[in-house]
């Protein structure tokens, strides 16, 4: 559950390390906490930097520290119940994040996601993350 000033590490190659979550959108069933595959808006706190040979390259990083952007959670370190009953936790909050189209800023995925994802319409993050669990 993801709440209020909740921190996420930043799990895709956006630039973006760190963000804080300021709000959980479209969430009305548990109160202003969000789960995996929830859209959430975040600021970012830390980034990756800018070197002089980046800054020439259009691709390299592609936020900055204080942006406000979109992200969605793919792993949270609340436990949440499967319908078979098995409890699946993380060690840690993780967010990709989003461009104004709903869709990845990055382009690859670098860590476990959660399975719910493919559920709550988000199969493409699904599909690009090295193992779903």
């Amino acid at each position: 559950m993801i709440g209020l000033k909740g921190t996420l590490n930043i799990i895709d190659n956006s630039g973006a390390l760190v963000a804080e979550c300021v709000n959980v959108l479209k969430q009305k069933v548990n109160n202003g906490w969000g789960s995996v595959g929830d859209e959430i808006v975040v600021v970012v706190q830390r980034a990756r930097p800018v070197s002089a040979a980046a800054a020439a390259s259009v691709t390299a990083v592609k936020v900055r520290r204080g942006d406000v952007r979109r992200a969605v959670i793919v792993r949270t370190r609340k436990a949440v119940r499967r319908p078979d009953g098995r409890l699946i936790r993380f060690d840690d909050n993780a967010a990709v994040l989003l461009n104004n189209k709903r869709e990845m800023l990055g382009t690859r995925i670098a860590g476990v996601v959660s399975a719910d994802l493919r559920m709550k319409g988000w199969g493409k993050i699904a599909s690009l993350a090295p193992k779903v669990i």
